[in-house]
């Protein structure tokens, strides 16, 4: 399968081209040349099937025509070493918890695997690889430990200082070698900017052998899809429609899950659940999309205020709102109103949420609020509430046990270069690292 790019349907690259330059020269994303539909015999076993054996199936019609179907296996095998289980809450609303890998954020999905892809592209290779990532939280953590020390390749971290949770920023910041965090003297979007200006530049090209590893690379997002068939094959047998709600900053998890319903996936309708950070939700309104600077909240990494991923949505509906409209609603919510989800879950059902998650349940539950016939509810839990303790611990109001591998991080030295939000700052420290 051929990638175009956004902006020039007909600039066409293989999936080693797409993944290694990261974005096209002219500004856009890739996309794939065509979405396949899958087998019906293949959604009626989603229920008997593992989530590797999903992920196998899926990704063979992105990859097989360069990658040997038992690589991609063992790619599998190693990166997705972990699950997705569906947690039901009752009132036919359920929780898909994607926190179980090993950075406890949704985002060790497309990290690990594009990690391992990457290594195969550039295992003859001769040159270094240098990533350049822009984190508002959980990336950074999930690309770092995804490819620390996997050989020939260097990763760059950007990350706006003071935005970021102290359990997040450790995972990234402490680990040295081939991770080198950069803490960016501003917010999320100057990271970003900063990564796709680098990407631009003619003296960096020249020099470096660049790519990204944000969602931006369409290997993370293939790998997102896997997911969504997993949590729909283990919802019970139902008559009800499916409706899933999504926690929403640079919309490549939507992104991810609208892709899978081209693919043949039976879902009714996909919710943007977005934080005050509401530049979809408000397009979805008004037909109007107006990116600006993103706010702080205290669901951090869904604190952005162009997100990039959006581009890609509208050129899968082909910029066509009333089409758009059908598959998604937007959301939004405040912090207030995101602590109290928290309340409320943890009161009404026993659960914990983190604050992203909460974003999510919120979306859902005012969409079920207007339809006269009940549907059934999947929300995402995109990461473990202990990341985020200081919040849920004071609306629980009980203690979050903190997994061990989280923990261990704490005790480390931080490590970071600190730099300012402007784009010379930051080529000079690529030209000169």
């Amino acid at each position: 399968m051929e990638f175009y790019s956004t902006n020039q349907r007909t600039h066409q690259v293989s999936l080693r081209k797409a993944v290694l330059s990261g974005m096209p020269q002219d500004g856009g994303l890739y996309m794939p040349g065509r979405i396949p539909e899958l087998s019906g015999s293949f959604f009626r076993s989603l229920g008997n099937r593992t989530l590797q054996e999903i992920a196998a199936e899926v990704s063979r019609h992105f990859l097989s025509a360069e990658i040997p179907e038992p690589v991609q296996e063992n790619i599998i095998r190693d990166a997705i070493n972990f699950d997705a289980p569906v947690v039901s809450l009752g009132d036919h609303l359920y929780s898909l918890e994607l926190f179980h890998g090993p950075t406890l954020a949704f985002k060790d999905f497309g990290a690990r695997f594009m990690a391992r892809l990457m290594a195969y592209f550039v295992r003859n290779e001769d040159r270094e690889l240098t990533i350049l990532v822009a984190t508002s939280g959980d990336t950074g953590s999930a690309v770092a430990q995804g490819f620390y020390q996997v050989p020939g390749i260097t990763v760059y971290v950007l990350y706006p200082e003071g935005k970021v949770s102290l359990i997040q920023e450790k995972q990234f910041t402490t680990l040295g070698e081939n991770i080198v965090a950069l803490e960016i003297g501003g917010n999320f979007d100057d990271c970003q900017r900063l990564v796709k200006q680098a990407f631009l530049d003619g003296d960096l090209r020249e020099n470096r052998w660049m790519t990204s590893a944000n969602s931006i690379n369409i290997a993370r997002l293939l790998p997102q899809s896997f997911y969504y068939f997993h949590g729909y094959g283990q919802l019970p047998a139902s008559d009800f429609p499916v409706v899933i709600s999504v926690p929403s900053g640079n919309y490549g998890n939507l992104t991810a899950g609208l892709f899978a319903r081209h693919m043949g996936l039976p879902v009714h309708r996909f919710l943007a659940a977005a934080n005050t950070n509401d530049v979809v939700p408000e397009y979805l309104e008004t037909g109007e999309f107006h990116p600006r600077p993103s706010v702080q909240t205290i669901s951090n990494a869904m604190d952005v205020g162009n997100p990039s991923n959006f581009e890609r949505i509208r050129a899968l509906y082909d910029d066509n709102i009333t089409s758009i409209r059908k598959d998604l609603a937007g959301y939004s919510y405040s912090d207030k109103r995101t602590r109290a989800a928290i309340r409320e879950v943890r009161d009404r059902y026993g659960y914990t949420l983190d604050p992203h998650g909460a974003v999510g349940f919120l979306a859902l539950r005012d969409y079920r609020k207007d339809l006269e016939n009940p549907v059934q509810g999947l929300f995402l839990e995109t990461a473990h509430p202990a990341k985020f303790s200081d919040v849920v611990e004071e609306e629980v109001e009980t203690s979050v046990p903190i997994p061990e591998r989280l923990r261990v991080t704490l005790d480390r030295e931080k490590k970071a270069q600190s730099l300012s939000a402007e784009f010379d700052a930051l080529k000079a420290f690529l030209l000169e690292d």
